[in-house]
């Protein structure tokens, strides 16, 4: 079991004044990270204007620069459709990356899931199958794949608890059912940020950062991300004592 940090998702510079916007800014970050007890880096790349992007040359700066932050810690990226807004432009500039992330979240709700997956396969990109419902994990269990998830995301974004756990155990039981037993790393959003990092520290991964939440469990504002990976490593410590 692990904490993951995801640093900066699709976050703008308003949602906190640390969030991570450069292939600099992200490399430090990802080291502040690393030695707050973070295990593994989620990121979502940025082009020089700040927008995300998959480009090969996005990608290839940022993975140089994590790298050599961060050397030997596994750093994956995000694909989300709406970064470049079209498959065809993920599909080509997955295929032409050089410096390539050890693993690459997908998302299951969306269209071409298994065509970018596919193609992370071909490349020998380790996939996060994101999962958001149960009908994502039913598309899931559905597939035919050339080789199985590096491991399960579940993200849930209901802010409810009661329906934000709902859904998760949901997700888990239709995972359950069909035999597709992959190390699962389990996160809430806002304000289940908490919430679920408590959950997955009994038996599953979770990941914390600005990306999901900029509040620690106390409610205050956390300096960096470095600040939400010590909270979440506590509470996993807190766990393993009792």
């Amino acid at each position: 079991m692990i904490v993951q940090a995801c640093i900066n998702g699709a976050r703008d510079a308003a949602f906190h004044p640390a969030l991570p916007l450069t292939p600099e800014a992200m490399a430090a970050d990802c080291l502040a990270c690393i030695l707050a007890g973070a295990r593994e880096i989620h990121l979502h790349t940025r082009g020089a204007d700040g927008r995300e992007s998959l480009a090969a040359e996005v990608m290839d700066e940022t993975m140089r620069l994590v790298r050599a932050a961060v050397p030997g810690t596994l750093v994956g990226v995000s694909t989300g459709d709406w970064i470049e807004k079209s498959d065809a432009r993920t599909l080509a500039a997955i295929a032409a990356w050089r410096e390539l992330p050890d693993y690459a979240s997908v998302n299951l709700s969306e269209p071409a899931a298994p065509a970018v997956m596919q193609a992370l396969s071909a490349r020998g990109v380790g996939i996060e199958a994101g999962l958001a419902s149960v009908a994502d994990a039913e598309r899931l269990v559905d597939l035919t794949l050339e080789r199985p998830p590096l491991r399960i995301l579940i993200e849930i974004d209901e802010q409810d608890f009661g329906e934000a756990t709902a859904v998760a155990d949901g997700i888990h039981a239709v995972l359950d059912k069909a035999g597709l037993r992959r190390p699962i790393q389990l996160h809430g959003m806002d304000e289940t940020v908490w919430h679920f990092a408590g959950m997955a520290a009994r038996r599953w991964s979770t990941r914390v950062g600005l990306e999901d939440g900029r509040l620690l469990p106390d409610g205050t504002l956390a300096k960096d991300n470095a600040a939400l990976v010590r909270a979440a490593v506590e509470i996993y410590r807190q766990v393993a004592a009792q």
